[in-house]
């Protein structure tokens, strides 16, 4: 909304400082230091009308270290994350960019789902929340929303690198570099030097035409990514700090992703996808990371709240849509590793358990417990160690992240 009204002083009017606002660096700075302002400040507003609600955490008893003592601290805090990321997103960002709009979308959507879980869990206590079918529904519906759009929408479109022998001049002398805007199936693939896989080639065996059934595997990664990435989130919000503090991370990287994919200069020097329009996210992501880094301010240990599943699972959600928008969903199980790696913790977990029941007759663990987080408190580290060692796992994995535009 700020970036029309300012836009408008600066056409009309040619107000002195109004044009900054054409620059995305300089609204996405804004809008994270907005959202961490909001996030911070009114937190502790939203925490304290929590409390008066009653929305307190129930805890079952694990047999973990001062983990009764937690009972009763509110949850639901995923509703500071939500609004610190909105608002803004919605004052700071173009609102008529689809891949805003998009992230939009996911916020609400999962969200309201998240959302319902709580409801359930405190006000009708009823400790098993929203049934997992539906969450897994809910989480299938917006992964075939985005990936419909993704593909079909006119809007959202690539421009890819031309051989060298192609890149002439224009009429004013400057090299053309990408070839013109078109819809496609391609994703970026890490570590190879022609790093760009088409998942339409999944159909070449059907001959002549083949490339017309690329949307379909497009929307199936799609489906898989936001379920699977919005579930480890959800498996990662286990003891303080941790969830909000391994997101903010992938988050930020995500965003040097956005901005790059973004800006025709530092694709072509990167040699990178381009992707026309996609760096407009990066005012929206910041502000999430904004959001992420307050919320942090009461949910470090001691947690004066918890996100619940209203911000883990919109947490996830944000996170696998940005990925598959500026096509790297294939580095997500390096970026987002911690995430990766507490899903198949429980995975692991559990299909032992069942095979070994069913051959030996009792259940055999691999883990003390899982997911892998609760398995280093039964090692009898404090929580605050094990999230902080979370964090510096997760900061070398964003550096790899990073290093993957030019390791090849």
């Amino acid at each position: 909304m700020l970036y029309y009204f300012f836009q408008y002083l600066d056409s009309q009017f040619n107000v002195p400082g109004t044009g900054v606002f054409q620059f995305i660096t300089f609204r996405a700075a804004a809008a994270f230091i907005l959202s961490l302002l909001i996030s911070a400040i009114y937190g502790k507003r939203i925490i304290s009308f929590l409390r008066r609600q009653q929305v307190g955490e129930t805890i079952r008893d694990l047999g973990l270290e001062g983990q009764q003592q937690k009972s009763g601290t509110p949850t639901m805090g995923g509703i500071i994350i939500i609004l610190a990321t909105l608002i803004p997103a919605i004052l700071l960002a173009k609102l008529d960019n689809i891949y805003v709009i998009l992230l939009l979308v996911t916020t609400l959507w999962m969200g309201f789902i998240g959302f319902l879980d709580d409801y359930i869990k405190v006000f009708k206590k009823n400790k098993e929340g929203l049934k997992g079918k539906f969450k897994v529904l809910g989480q299938i519906g917006l992964g075939l929303f985005v990936g419909s759009m993704l593909y079909f929408n006119d809007n959202i479109t690539i421009k890819e690198k031309l051989p060298i022998s192609q890149q002439v001049g224009d009429e004013n002398g400057k090299r053309i570099v990408f070839g013109d805007a078109h819809k496609s199936t391609k994703t970026t693939l890490p570590f190879l030097k022609n790093n760009e896989l088409d998942y339409a080639e999944a159909f070449r065996f059907l001959g002549d035409g083949f490339e017309k059934y690329g949307w379909i595997i497009f929307i199936f990664v799609t489906v898989f990514i936001v379920t699977g990435i919005s579930n480890g989130a959800n498996l990662t919000d286990g003891i303080d700090g941790l969830a909000a503090g391994t997101s903010a991370i992938i988050v930020v990287t995500l965003a040097v992703f956005a901005w790059v994919s973004g800006n025709i200069i530092f694709a072509d020097y990167l040699d990178v996808m381009y992707i026309p329009n996609s760096g407009e996210m990066t005012v929206f992501i910041l502000a999430f990371a904004g959001a992420l880094i307050g919320f942090l301010w009461y949910n470090t240990y001691p947690a004066q709240v918890f996100m619940g599943d209203t911000g883990s699972l919109t947490i996830g959600g944000i996170i696998a849509v940005i990925a598959i928008a500026v096509r790297k969903e294939l580095l997500l199980p390096v970026l987002a590793g911690i995430f990766v790696i507490e899903n198949l913790s429980v995975i692991l977990q559990v299909s032992w358990f069942k095979y070994t029941r069913k051959k030996f007759g009792e259940g055999r663990r691999i883990f003390k417990m899982s997911p892998l987080h609760h398995h280093y408190q039964k090692l009898n580290y404090h929580e605050s160690k094990i999230v902080v060692r979370f964090w510096i796992v997760g900061i070398l994995l964003a550096v790899f992240s990073i290093v993957t535009l030019k390791l090849r």
